[in-house]
């Protein structure tokens, strides 16, 4: 409702009430946490597998889950709009510092709040629970109530940052781009906020059909991993890589993706996950159209 209301500007107020909540409700949440458990000695003695505690292993969560989530936060059309909304260069440097500072400093967290959950519930069967069940059955009822709304924080800010994406790539990159580049800025707004609602109630109905956050999550990024990250980076690096050929290299890289993640279940063949399947072809396929390509035409339309 805020985003559709305000935009961007809104979304950038209610965000700082957002970063401030979870990093009060994480930072009080995690060392009582802790020591619930019996501090780090005593988590330590979790070792539900023999490579739990091993951080680059081959399984997920490891270096496949990499393949998933590093390629889309490079070029996270979220990420890069909300840079081009800033005011100056001075401020993107600055946003985009304090940003990086604040993921180091937060990535731990659901990591070791998760190592501690196990400990406590090992039993526990679905992964999607553990987090509540930990702030609810292990800390004080205050705490635990903070530590939840720093999880709420933390669910609507990545809800409304999905929304700007959607909402500007529908209303600016294609209708007023192709369908009707004389549209005014009314209509314009008008349509993005429509989308807004109309994503919001769709992202509403999968989270109850899909039932897990890590699958949707995987599948989200998986996506826009395939088909955006060597487009993008080609282009920006690779003078000769044409718009056909990005095309064709984000085409390549979804469908790969979908057939391993259909055939497979989602489980994919050893390291050749559905993510790690995508990259692959997608990079296969946009050095077949730097072979076709013609460079004489290229040079000539970046000189234009």
């Amino acid at each position: 409702m805020y985003f559709a209301a305000g935009g961007l500007l809104t979304s950038a107020s209610v965000n700082v009430v957002q970063l401030v909540v979870k990093a009060v409700g994480f930072a009080v949440a995690l060392p009582l946490a802790l020591a619930a458990a019996g501090g780090w000695r005593s988590i330590s003695l979790v070792h539900p597998s023999a490579d739990y505690w091993q951080v680059w292993r081959m399984s997920s969560p490891g270096v496949l889950t990499l393949a998933v989530i590093v390629p889309p936060f490079i070029v996270s059309p979220g990420l890069l709009q909300k840079i081009f909304g800033a005011r100056d260069d001075r401020t993107v440097r600055i946003g985009v510092g304090l940003n990086a500072l604040g993921l180091f400093a937060f990535a731990f967290v659901p990591a070791v709040l998760g190592i501690i959950a196990r400990s406590q519930f090992p039993s526990l069967g679905a992964p999607d629970a553990a987090l509540p069940m930990l702030l609810v059955h292990t800390l004080p009822p205050l705490i635990g109530a903070i530590g939840l709304a720093a999880v709420f924080s933390a669910e609507v800010s990545a809800s409304d940052a999905v929304l700007f994406m959607l909402t500007t790539s529908l209303s600016q990159d294609l209708y007023k781009r192709f369908v009707n580049p004389a549209a005014s800025d009314a209509g314009v707004l008008r349509l993005a906020r429509w989308t807004a609602v109309t994503s919001g109630a769709l992202g509403t109905i999968l989270a109850i059909l899909l039932g897990s956050v890590v699958g949707a999550l995987t599948i989200f990024y998986t996506l826009i991993g395939v088909s955006l990250f060597i487009p993008i980076v080609a282009g920006l690096y690779v003078r000769r890589t044409s718009s056909a050929g990005a095309l064709a290299t984000m085409t390549a890289g979804v469908c790969a993706a979908l057939i391993v993640h259909a055939t497979t279940e989602g489980r994919g063949w050893g390291l050749l996950s559905p993510a790690v399947a995508g990259l692959a072809v997608a990079t296969g396929v946009w050095v077949i159209t730097l072979a076709f390509s013609d460079s004489r035409s290229i040079d000539r339309s970046v000189r234009l």
